[in-house]
């Protein structure tokens, strides 16, 4: 799946990372986080993709930070293209929305809530853009070919399949690696999302918690498994964010994780 210039994820391209704070809060911020994670990621030799969303749509509470806005995100995500060289991601939340996140944007998430709606894939596959797909914490994996069917419709193959565990209960997530292979016979590239799987769905006084000392264990079982993307919400102050701060991974501590990573990657991944 081709992203960027010189950036493609799948069909033996190098792991790739996908990375940044959850939510936008200022042009500031996201330009500092941007270039620390770049920094990270040039030091490695590490194909890095930032991401952050503009709108968080699905929050628990009305009261939840929401973020700047579609136009004010967007101008921030190409103030960050611009100044770092580094592709970009964000989510879309309409199928109105997906042409203009497009026009700024090197890959299109699309939210796992919104996973099967018809209209919302078409309208990303009509982009053009490579596109991301979280897979739902209902869908079982082999019935995400759905997905796929909708996007290739279109024409555009170029589709990733996001695991981000399963519902379990109330107020909690599981994750079943043997989704990680099952996702991969469909074809497309897979991508394993190591912190929204900690995420415990509304388990907070009006947000969701979370279980941060699990991330590092779930993305070294992901690789380990074998995939060709990880994802991680990543922040310099995972305490004072403003949205999934118990999700979210250290700045701090993110080079040390990807350096685990990458040798567990060296050890699992086919030597061309």
């Amino acid at each position: 799946m081709r992203i960027a210039d010189g950036l493609e994820i799948g069909n033996g391209a190098p792991l790739a990372i996908i990375a940044g704070p959850d939510l936008i809060e200022d042009e500031e911020h996201a330009l500092r986080m941007a270039r620390a994670l770049a920094e990270i990621a040039a030091q490695r030799d590490v194909p890095l993709i930032y991401k952050s969303s503009f709108d968080k749509a699905n929050r628990t509470s009305v009261e939840s930070a929401r973020g700047p806005g579609l136009t004010r995100g967007l101008d921030i995500l190409a103030r960050v293209k611009e100044a770092t060289g580094l592709a970009v991601t964000t989510d879309f939340h309409t199928p109105d929305q997906a042409a203009e996140v497009g026009r700024v944007v090197d890959l299109l998430q699309i939210p796992a809530f919104l996973c099967r709606q018809t209209d919302m894939l078409v309208a990303a596959g009509e982009t053009g853009r490579a596109i991301n797909v979280k897979k739902g914490q209902f869908l079982a994996a082999p019935d995400a070919r759905h997905i796929l069917e909708k996007v290739y419709s279109t024409g555009n193959r170029d589709v990733m399949l996001t695991e981000r565990g399963a519902t379990f209960g109330y107020h909690n997530l599981v994750v079943d690696f043997r989704n990680l292979p099952r996702l991969a016979d469909l074809g497309a590239p897979v991508c394993f999302d190591a912190t929204h799987s900690v995420q415990l769905p509304g388990a907070g006084e009006g947000v969701s918690g979370g279980e941060r000392r699990f991330i590092e264990h779930l993305a070294r079982a992901a690789v380990a498994v074998g995939v060709d993307a990880v994802f991680f919400e990543v922040h310099d102050d995972p305490e004072r964010a403003p949205c999934d701060g118990p999700n979210q991974w250290p700045l701090d501590r993110f080079g040390t994780l990807l350096d685990t990573l990458l040798v567990i990657d060296r050890c699992v991944r086919p030597q061309s």
